[in-house]
């Protein structure tokens, strides 16, 4: 079964470390704040201008004022800092985030992305995703592994406009935990109840299947 946005955001989280910089992107990428394992100290980076993101706020709690890049009002935790755009793409930039999570369109086989506009349709901007692609050497996509239409969105070669070339390392979609490796996919975990087949049937671009392919644990 494939798995729900919820989930998705879950299983990034068993990737974040005690000390992380994660910066989250907008969709999906932002329920990961609700996941933190309780005890672990992980500082969640806006690129508007927040660092020390919380969980979303419950209806007594919500500040029309704190919000993250995906305009939703979010928390703070203890010690968190706020500052300008600049100073939050300046740390970006430098390389100072240890752990980006942000969507896409596409990702092929050469670690490209695409994530930011489709033509012919209205864009309201390329946001901040060439920056943190650019910036950051630990990134995880998340995204569905096929479109509404059943296209596959992990390419052998991205059809739409590039975000970054050759920078992304993983992908997790409803269906599987991908590495990106050598030019072909490395299929690591399996959602709950997919099989094989169905992955292998899903992606377009060349799949190393090992032989046994364990399933997501969500304990």
């Amino acid at each position: 079964m494939a798995l729900s946005r919820e989930q998705l955001a879950q299983r990034v989280a068993q990737e974040i470390k005690d000390g992380y910089y994660v910066n989250l992107g907008i969709g999906i990428p932002t329920l990961v704040a609700n996941y933190i394992p309780e005890g672990m100290e992980v500082m969640l980076q806006s690129e508007n201008g927040l660092l020390g993101m919380g969980q979303f706020p419950t209806e007594d709690e919500i500040d029309a004022d704190l919000i993250n890049a995906g305009k939703q009002t979010v928390t703070m935790v203890k010690g968190a800092a706020l500052f300008d755009s600049a100073e939050s793409f300046a740390m970006i930039r430098g390389g100072h985030v240890d752990l980006t999570v942000l969507g896409a369109f596409e990702v092929d086989t050469q670690g490209n992305i695409a994530s930011y506009m489709i033509p012919g349709k209205l864009i309201k901007g390329m946001g901040g995703a060439m920056d943190l692609v650019a910036g950051a050497d630990n990134i995880i996509v998340t995204m569905t592994h096929a479109s509404k239409q059943g296209e596959s969105k992990l390419l052998t070669q991205c059809s739409l406009p590039l975000t970054g070339k050759g920078c992304i390392k993983k992908v997790l979609t409803d269906l599987a935990f991908i590495e990106i490796k050598e030019g072909r996919f490395h299929l690591l975990e399996r959602a709950p109840g997919v099989s094989v087949e169905e992955i292998i049937k899903l992606t377009a671009g060349e799949l190393v299947v090992p032989e046994h392919v364990p399933e997501m644990r969500f304990d």
